[in-house]
């Protein structure tokens, strides 16, 4: 707790597929203490796969949603650098986020409403409008970025200044124009029909626990049954050493995941991001 009369220092979050075998995510550091050297800095991950946006969509918006209000959250899983897509600073109810327009903010937009396309491609990209309550702004005034921008690096160059600057106090509204369509990943919410519920698996954990998008309540999930591409389960188990094999159990994300004891669903059983699963109720 901040003493009285004194305020708590600003917290960012940094996500990224950067790794540590080099000095990326120091740079970006660097660059943001110089403008706010208040901050602090928190990790949430920098081994998300190289290029792989969906991963770092799902790890950052489940970390975000545990920090204290008003957070800045730092993501850069970025393929498109330099290239045409828009760098944003897009404001929640409860916190901000800078990032490229990729889908990276798919996940944390969705705890404010959705948007998916049926027709299109599972983790496709599509335009789409803010949810409510969710404003957007292009990382356009070159006051709030480094004096010269590499073609390669925009996450030291311009996302970590503005991070940086915005934490410090910049109104968002000084970092450029508005922007009222972002791009989300293509997740469709699960399916309900007869009692069955279709969804898919839309994250593979360290452990190689496959977590899906199907939510249940505690209420009968001894009589669920869960398939996955042959695999049957029967019932849903309370903890991970239920089973001495494969097991289904409703995990610390709110949802289904599929595991196996000591060992790894997605790799005994050749599944990953996107397979479907389906529950009988």
């Amino acid at each position: 707790m901040a003493e009285a009369g004194r305020t708590a220092p600003p917290v960012a979050t940094l996500t990224t597929d950067f790794g540590a075998a080099d000095g990326y995510v120091a740079a970006m550091k660097g660059v943001m203490l110089g403008i706010e050297p208040r901050l602090v800095l928190v990790d949430v991950t920098h081994e998300a796969p190289p290029q792989d946006v969906a991963h770092g969509a799902f790890v950052l918006a489940e970390a975000a949603r545990h920090f204290p209000a008003g957070a800045v959250h730092l993501a850069v899983v970025d393929p498109g650098v330099g290239g045409r897509r828009k760098s944003l600073l897009v404001v929640t109810p409860d916190a901000a986020y800078v990032a490229p327009d990729n889908g990276l903010l798919t996940h944390a937009l969705s705890r404010y409403g959705s948007a998916h396309d049926q027709r299109a491609e599972w983790l496709s990209p599509i335009r789409a409008p803010l949810p409510p309550g969710c404003r957007a702004f292009e990382l356009a005034n070159p006051r709030y970025r480094l004096s010269d921008v590499s073609h390669t690096f925009h996450g030291r160059d311009v996302f970590a200044p503005a991070a940086a600057y915005l934490s410090a106090g910049v109104p968002p509204e000084e970092f450029g124009p508005p922007v009222a369509d972002v791009i989300w990943l293509n997740v469709p919410p699960p399916v309900e029909s007869n009692g069955e519920i279709e969804g898919r698996v839309v994250h593979v954990d360290s452990f190689g626990n496959l977590i899906t998008n199907i939510a249940l309540e505690e209420d009968g999930a001894g009589r669920a049954v869960v398939e996955i591409e042959g695999l049957r389960i029967q019932g849903l188990s309370r903890s991970y050493e239920e089973a001495a094999g494969a097991l289904a159990i409703i995990g610390s994300h709110g949802t289904v995941e599929i595991a196996v004891r000591n060992g790894s669903a997605a790799r005994q059983f050749s599944e990953g991001v996107g397979a479907r699963v389906r529950v009988h109720c």
